[in-house]
């Protein structure tokens, strides 16, 4: 097994096409097919079904696609770390964004490390908190902003801010952040809820809990921008970060309002692995990541949120 099978075997899995991968390593096709054979024979079992439909991963080859991507990520890195010291800084940096700031903070970073590291490659993983944990654990992920998360053997943590959360409404409903909204009148209708066992969903049962009420949840959803849609149309309230929400008010769409005392807050925290060094790129994009997160927040871009840092 060489790092050329592995480059092979991850273009193909990706395209779903040998011809198309080739094109994009430049080389031959046979020579691509080879780069498969020789790996398939060295892991002993078929990464592929090869049919006229494309290649599609078995279940082993699903699971060497994983490993595969790590290996080669990590050779970058290693790549990037041994660079010489008076040339760009260069390399592929992966960094998770919460559902709820991409919108936010994906274009204003992805223009930050274009400007300040055009060497660098950037890669954003969008998604809830425990999804974005679990890839930083696994190795996927360089660094994520993450909720609430501590300190932990795996994960160092450094806390950024406190935001509220707020109750989202379509705009008929009315709502204005001048007038919060005790639970009990939050009860009262039909609620649009991230899936369980997502942090934000086990947090607000627990606060729904506390104040003596029971949550109709009418719909359930891993997708905050099919949760915000399902609100819009009407067909349920939701809670969410303020952040997550600000521009469907703007617009119109949605309307919010925070809950009454002592209200809904999480910490969002910068976390990134603790098993493995920060890479030079690493550390160049975590920099423009905070200075973005400081930026918003200090142009009154992260609603009814405190800096903590």
């Amino acid at each position: 097994m060489d790092l050329k099978q592995l480059r092979a075997f991850v273009t193909v899995a990706e395209t779903g096409n040998v011809t198309r991968a080739s094109s994009l390593l430049n080389l031959v096709q046979p020579a691509v097919s080879r780069q498969l054979h020789l790996l398939e024979e060295d892991m002993g079992t078929e990464l592929f079904d090869r049919s006229r439909h494309g290649m599609l991963l078995t279940p082993a080859g699903k699971t060497m696609l994983e490993y595969a991507r790590r290996i080669l990520n990590e050779v970058a890195r290693a790549k990037a770390e041994i660079q010489p010291t008076d040339g760009p800084v260069s390399g592929i940096v992966s960094i998770g964004l919460l559902a709820s700031t991409s919108d936010l903070l994906a274009t204003l970073l992805a223009g930050e490390v274009a400007r300040r590291y055009p060497h660098i490659r950037l890669r954003l993983t969008i998604g809830y908190a425990g999804h974005l944990q679990d890839w930083l654990e696994a190795g996927d992920l360089d660094a994520a902003l993450l909720y609430g998360q501590k300190e932990t053997p795996a994960l160092h943590v450094k806390a950024l801010l406190e935001e509220s959360l707020w109750v989202v409404a379509n705009a008929s409903a009315g709502l204005s952040r001048k007038r919060p909204l005790a639970f009990s009148r939050v009860a009262r209708e039909p609620f649009v809820l991230p899936a369980a066992p997502q942090g934000l969903r086990a947090m607000i049962e627990h606060a729904a809990t506390e104040a003596g009420v029971t949550l109709r949840v009418f719909a359930e959803t891993n997708a905050l921008s099919v949760q915000k849609e399902l609100v819009v149309h009407g067909h349920g309230w939701t809670i969410l970060p303020a952040v997550g929400v600000t521009r469907e008010v703007e617009e119109g769409l949605l309307c919010a309002a925070p809950l009454a005392s002592p209200g809904l807050q999480r910490t969002v925290v910068l976390a990134a692995p603790s098993s493995r060094q920060a890479t030079a790129p690493v550390r160049c994009v975590i920099a423009a990541l905070l200075d973005c997160v400081k930026i918003t927040f200090e142009q009154g871009r992260w609603p009814d949120a405190r800096w903590l840092d």
